[in-house]
């Protein structure tokens, strides 16, 4: 995998432990100040669920990690190919479902990893 996709992957991974983080951890807290348009009193209700979502966050963190540590050249990409398309679809979903702001957080970032990984 070249430099360029190394450095996108990477900080996509970091993005996806941060919502890791702020999904388990700092619903309560933190939460609140990012989901400013989510009704306050809903938060303690979906704690369970938002944990759980930061749990599968975790996974796509984890799965980019590794493809970073594949030494195979082909390996390595077919995996950061792999866990870049299923944060891609998780984005583009969110986006309609969800609020539009998750396009530019998740599914453009992760279409210009598998862009770097296929044209660098």
């Amino acid at each position: 995998m070249n430099i360029t996709a190394q450095i996108i992957v990477a900080i996509i991974a970091l993005v996806h432990l941060y919502i890791m983080w702020l999904e388990m951890f700092g619903w309560m807290t933190r939460g609140k100040k990012v989901f400013r348009k989510f009704p306050p009193e809903l938060f303690a209700a979906t704690k369970p669920m938002a944990a759980n979502q930061g749990l599968y966050n975790g996974f796509l963190a984890a799965g980019l990690i590794w493809s970073l540590s594949i030494t195979n050249d082909v390996w390595s990409i077919n995996v950061a190919s792999f866990f870049l398309g299923c944060v891609f679809i998780a984005g583009a979903y969110g986006t309609l479902t969800v609020q539009r702001s998750i396009l530019y957080i998740q599914a453009v970032p992760a279409l210009i990893g598998l862009t770097a990984l296929y044209l660098f």
